[in-house]
Order: structure tokens, then C-alpha cells, then sequence
């Protein structure tokens, strides 16, 4: 465990060494940095050529944690991700071989163009930090945390994910576009030799290690929360139940993760506490995905961020004693 201070100084060390690669891209850095630090998963979308496969590349240098890549086809298996067993001639026996899965962070780029029964054999891996097989479960390394990438579910070829699944991610991020400025300067960079593929050629600074970010998730503990931000978060999920153009709202999963997002936010700008504006930051991101609206709703156009804007609205804001 190390003190708040120290943990807003490694958060921010993390976050400056990101944005060297990543430009104009702080708030999908800064919202990935709080979900992994709490512990959870994220779900980013947005078209190619947006640097979502760069993000997770950048932070796998940065953290210095162990990195896999799984690229997901329509072709793809479940052993070809969580590994399965095969008969070793030699010791005349069955021999589990390890699966892509086994690593410390784990990009699952393109995870919609596989098919669900493909998608689905993340589930145990990203609730329970294990895998099954053949009867036996086996621990995966510790921390533990998949950055999966999406096209949009309009593009061709691709699947939606399964409810269940969806519910698995802490955090869903939209990439969007560039502004002219910042899209020059990615020119610039290529011009004077940047190349994205070869970041190990950037002098990326490796500014944590497994064990820091293990602390740093510790340190989340001694975050305080008040007794209205619990009614607060209670009170915007259990609206998204209640909205006029959902189905089906988020469940009590999407309050913890509220929760523990808000802590980490906090603590990234040297908090003990956490304010009302932590959670109102963050509560698109861990709703978005949660949420099934009624067909009527989407017909006219109405989107989820569309609903979480109204709940946010209509949700009174605590009083509490930190703010």
C-alpha cells in the first residue's frame, strides 16, 4: 500500500509517459488508467485507425506488465484463448499448454468479429481471474486486466456481445477522432521517423511494475466514501431501471463498479474522499454498455449516453461533508 500523494504521483507519471505516444487522447488514458487501477476491464470503441490498439501497446510499456495480443476472427476457437490440454507422447500423458490468456495484461483487439460461443470464453477469466479446464481451475497472474477493442456494430462482419459479457467490462470508451491540431502533429511525428509499430524505438520509460500497481489498487481501501455518495450511486443506477427508454437498466455489478471508479479517480488527483463529481465523470462510461433500450427509443435515435444524461440530471446530488 502506498499513501494517497504517492499514488497521485505514480497516476500522473503513468499518465505523462502514456501521452507522449498518445496525443489528444488524455481522457481515454486517464479513464483506462482508473479502471485498471480498480481492478476492472474496458471495452473501447471506435473505427480503425483510431490508436486503440496503440493505447493498450503504450500502457503494456508503460506499466511494464506482461502483454499478450489475441486477434479475434471468425475462425477463432475458445482453446485458441483460454489454452486446453494436449496428449504429450513422450510423458504418455495429457499436457495443459497455456492459452494467450495467461498474461498480466491482455489485448482483445477486434474482440466483435468473433462469433459468441468465442466471445463468451473470456467470462470466467475477467470474474473470477481463472480458467477451467478439463475439471481443473487454474489461477491467472496477478494483476490481471483485458483491454478489448471494437468496431462499431454497424461495420461489416462483426457480432454483438453477449449481456453477460458486456456486464463484465468496468468501462466502455468511445474513441473519436482527432481535432485538425492534433492530427498535424501526428503527421509531424511520422514525418520525423515515429513508427507505431516499433515502440520499444520511442524511449518509453517503464514508470510501474506489477508490484506498484498492486499497491496502488490497496490504497483504493482507505478511499472514503460517504454515506450520500452510496445513496447517490443507488439512487443513478437504480433510475436506469426505472427510464422511460430502457428495458433493461444496469444491475448491481454497475453500482460497485461505480464505486470503485470513483475511489480511483480520486486518489488520482490526491483525494482521501470522494465527491459527487467523481461519480457524475465516470457513470457514462460504466452505464453505457448496461444499458437495453426499447426498440421504440432507438428507432428514434435515442442513445444510451442519451439516457444516462437524463438520469444524471434528475439525480439529486448529495450534500456530503468533503464537498
Amino acid at each position: 500500500m502506498m499513501s494517497i500523494p504517492d499514488y497521485r504521483d505514480r497516476f500522473e507519471s503513468i499518465q505523462k509517459e502514456a501521452a507522449r505516444v498518445l496525443l489528444g487522447q488524455d481522457d481515454l488514458v486517464l479513464h483506462t488508467l482508473v479502471a485498471v487501477l480498480a481492478g476492472g476491464h474496458v471495452l473501447i470503441e471506435g473505427v480503425p485507425g483510431l490508436g486503440k490498439t496503440l493505447l493498450v501497446r503504450t500502457l503494456s510499456h508503460v506499466l511494464g506488465a506482461t502483454f499478450k495480443r489475441i486477434q479475434f476472427t471468425p475462425d477463432l476457437m475458445p482453446s485458441d484463448v483460454t489454452g486446453g490440454n494436449v496428449f504429450n507422447q513422450k510423458e504418455d500423458r495429457f499436457v495443459f499448454h497455456e492459452g494467450p490468456l495467461f498474461t498480466q495484461l491482455l489485448l482483445a483487439d477486434e474482440i466483435n468479429r468473433a462469433p459468441a460461443k468465442t466471445q463468451s470464453s473470456l467470462l470466467e477469466a475477467m470474474q473470477d481471474l481463472a480458467v477451467s479446464s478439463d475439471g481443473v481451475t487454474r489461477a491467472l497472474p496477478d494483476p490481471f486486466f483485458v483491454l478489448a477493442t471494437q468496431n462499431p456494430i454497424e461495420s461489416q462482419g462483426t457480432y454483438p456481445l453477449p449481456e453477460a459479457q458486456l456486464d463484465r467490462f468496468l468501462l466502455k470508451l468511445n474513441v473519436v477522432h482527432p481535432t485538425a491540431e492534433v492530427e498535424k502533429q501526428i503527421l509531424r511525428n511520422h514525418a520525423q521517423g515515429f513508427n507505431a509499430a516499433r515502440l520499444e524505438d520511442c524511449g518509453l520509460t517503464r514508470v510501474a511494475t506489477a508490484e506498484d500497481l498492486r499497491a496502488m489498487r490497496r490504497t483504493l481501501t482507505t478511499v472514503r466514501v460517504d454515506e450520500g455518495i452510496i445513496d447517490y450511486i443507488t439512487d443513478i443506477v437504480g433510475r436506469s431501471r426505472a427510464h422511460r427508454s430502457v428495458y433493461l437498466g444496469a444491475s448491481p455489478r454497475a453500482s460497485i463498479g461505480l464505486l470503485s471508479v470513483a475511489r480511483a479517480l480520486a486518489a488520482s488527483e490526491g483525494r482521501e474522499f470522494v465527491i459527487p463529481d467523481d461519480v457524475k465523470a465516470l457513470a457514462p462510461a460504466v452505464l453505457r454498455h448496461r444499458l437495453i433500450l426499447h426498440p421504440d427509443a432507438e428507432i428514434e435515435g435515442i442513445s444510451a449516453d442519451d439516457c444516462v444524461a437524463d438520469i444524471l440530471r434528475e439525480a439529486k446530488v448529495p450534500k456530503t461533508a468533503a464537498s
